[in-house]
């Protein structure tokens, strides 16, 4: 919806209907990803791409279906000998078109939405786009990160807090609710969009329902400083989980993207100079992580002091003995670094999995941010009781 907002708004802000076609599901070498979307105004106008050509009359041809009679629709694109050129989708691909009306009724808190991706905070939107009841299609969830201090406010669509998240809407049920917003809080943390399946009633063990879950924020990023084997096996996971991953070391001969492949970008520069250069960009959020794994003090305590100058930042790693980290603390506090503010230091870093290997490294420093953003123990769940879901994110 994104790249068709601009026109969107403007009808909808004058009362108007348009049709929204939006890419749900995506099998094979399907042209475009979950969340491309093509717009149909009033006047027929048309707005955006589907599939970069290759199924968009079909579509045109649906929204005006669809204008009339009012009603959403999930149409699959797929190709065979008989109907690829039917369709004109002869990449060989599949993919799932949810067709709605978007309009002040149909979409009342759109307004907010918009101003929330236009000033850059995070929200997604989670809409029923197949249920057995007719009646469940196009109903949709708002979904934000609770601000600090805010317990979710009014609002006209009766917003709640849940687990962490202030949840605009209504699916249909609490059960539904609750499922929908706590799988996507997940994805909205990595900037995720997803087809999502559960029971009719939201069941986790079940089919029926197919909820497509939007994101509108920028992945989070994962800052790690040490050109280091351990910082290559930290990036692939930190990659695979979702991160937007920078590596960063002064040293030139180290610091290649050869060396890092699994990493979005690879930083020749002093640590401590790069992050506050980053923080002075306003390209940290509360969501940035810290992975400090050079465990040398030339580095290391200018680069951390920098780092918890910085609130924001969800997780400040550093790797290292424990007889390391009690050197670095007392450096840290002789420069003037508080209590308070070493207490926010991970170190060593990692949780006690017994690992050996970079790889096994990177897998306990990426348990450890998990365990730390959503609330986790970080204990064995067959030894503990209770929901396996936490209550409250920290």
């Amino acid at each position: 919806m994104r790249e068709v907002l601009s026109e969107l708004m403007q009808w909808w802000s004058t009362g108007e209907n348009a049709v929204l076609g939006t890419v749900v599901g995506t099998w094979r070498s399907a042209p475009r990803q979950p969340g491309a979307s093509m717009l149909v105004g009033p006047d027929e106008t048309v707005v955006g791409s589907v599939s970069g050509g290759c199924v968009e009359g079909a579509v045109y041809e649906l929204a005006r279906e669809v204008a009339q009679r009012g009603t959403p629709e999930l149409v699959r694109y797929g190709v065979s000998d008989d109907d690829a050129f039917a369709v004109g989708l002869t990449c060989g691909g599949i993919l799932d078109v949810f067709v709605e009306n978007i309009s002040p009724e149909t979409f009342p808190v759109l307004d907010q939405v918009a101003q929330d991706i236009d000033e850059g905070r995070p929200v997604a939107v989670a809409t029923v786009v197949e249920h057995p009841d007719p009646g469940w299609l196009g109903r949709r969830l708002v979904i934000r990160p609770v601000p600090p201090g805010d317990d979710g406010g009014d609002d006209v669509a009766h917003p709640q807090v849940h687990r962490g998240v202030v949840v605009t809407g209504t699916l249909g049920s609490d059960r539904a609710d609750g499922a929908v917003a706590d799988d996507v809080a997940g994805l909205l943390a990595n900037g995720r969009n997803e087809l999502l399946t559960y029971g009719p009633d939201g069941q986790r063990r079940g089919e029926g329902m197919r909820v497509f879950a939007a994101s509108y924020a920028p992945p989070p990023r994962m800052l790690v400083f040490g050109a280091i084997d351990f910082a290559a096996a930290v990036a692939r996971v930190g990659s695979f989980l979702g991160y937007r991953v920078t590596v960063c070391d002064a040293r030139p001969v180290f610091a290649t993207a050869t060396r890092f492949p699994g990493a979005d970008e690879v930083v020749v520069e002093w640590p401590h100079r790069y992050l506050r250069a980053q923080a002075e960009a306003g390209s940290l959020d509360n969501r940035t992580v810290v992975c400090v794994l050079t465990h040398d003090p030339k580095f290391d305590v200018p680069l951390l002091q920098a780092a918890l100058e910085l609130p924001q930042l969800a997780y400040i790693g550093a790797m290292g003995s424990r007889r390391t980290h009690a050197e670095l603390a007392e450096q840290l506090r002789e420069i003037g670094v508080t209590d308070d503010q070493r207490s926010r230091i991970s170190s060593p870093i990692g949780l006690d999995l017994g690992a050996r290997t970079p790889e096994e490294t990177a897998i306990s420093i990426a348990a450890e941010i998990i365990q730390l953003r959503w609330g986790g123990s970080g204990s064995r769940l067959a030894a503990t009781e209770g929901r396996i879901h936490h209550d409250t994110v920290p």
